[in-house]
């Protein structure tokens, strides 16, 4: 009986060992990498274009003295620019992006003017702009920016040649001059790698913004001589924009991964 247990035992030992030599070996599995991780820290630049509207309150006021001699008249007026720009950004907290920007606008948001006791009437051009500020925003998506973003900005408004309420030249204008003030608005940014078309470094951002000039009063002139006449329009700007831009970032090469 003992010597049947063992001839069993060693069969059965063979037997398991055989079937281990028979056996590959364990198929080398790669560890996973780890999910793409975004990089917004860097330069980048932008153009693009919007359209805008511009408000102001106006009075006319003497021009020796300064004396009201109207109520104050809100006017308005609407148009389109075109912007170009450029900025750095810093990405902190995973998640929290901090940076400073400036741009500059030209185009045609035009507002009214109107002298009331003369009946005279005209067309002021919002020429240039610039501005020059920070921003904050929070990755909704890796490769989506909110943001908001304020600071200071000025304006160029243009010459305003004065005509009747019949369309005749009046022979009297403004010139053109400088305005200053601060903006704040927001945003969204976002990367054009979408609908599978690969497109590194290249984004598309959408912006709101509202632009507060202080007020300033300008003498009426005659054409020809450029003299001053009795009257002057004291007026604020208030200008509300949107403008769609297409941005590059110089240091997006696409996600950066971890290589094995």
């Amino acid at each position: 009986m003992k010597k049947t247990l063992l001839a069993l035992t060693a069969i059965a030992a063979m037997t398991g060992s055989a079937s281990a030599a028979d056996l590959g070996a364990r198929p080398y599995a790669k560890a996973p990498m780890p999910a793409p991780v975004a990089n917004w820290t860097g330069f980048y630049i932008f153009g693009g274009g919007g359209g805008g509207l511009s408000n102001a309150d106006q009075s006319i006021v003497d021009t020796g003295t300064g004396t009201p001699l109207t109520i104050t008249q809100r006017q308005g007026g609407s148009g389109w620019f075109g912007t170009v720009g450029a900025g750095y950004d810093w990405q902190f907290s995973g998640t929290w992006v901090a940076g400073v920007f400036g741009d500059a606008q030209f185009g045609s948001i035009r507002s009214t003017i109107q002298d009331p006791i003369f009946d005279i009437t005209g067309n002021q051009k919002l020429e240039t702009s610039w501005a020059a500020g920070v921003r904050l925003g929070w990755l909704v998506a890796p490769n989506v920016l909110s943001y908001v973003n304020g600071g200071y900005s000025g304006a160029h408004f243009g010459r305003t040649n004065f005509t009747t309420l019949g369309g005749t030249p009046a022979g009297v204008h403004l010139n053109g001059y400088d305005r200053h003030g601060w903006f704040i608005g927001g945003g969204v940014e976002n990367s054009l790698n979408i609908f599978g078309i690969t497109s590194p470094g290249w984004f598309m951002k959408t912006e709101y913004r509202s632009a507060f000039y202080n007020g300033k009063t300008e003498a009426i002139r005659f054409d020809g001589t450029d003299l001053p006449t009795i009257h002057s329009v004291r007026a604020n700007s208030w200008n509300q924009t949107i403008s769609t831009s297409l941005v590059y970032r110089f240091n997006w090469t696409g996600p950066v991964v971890a290589k094995y």
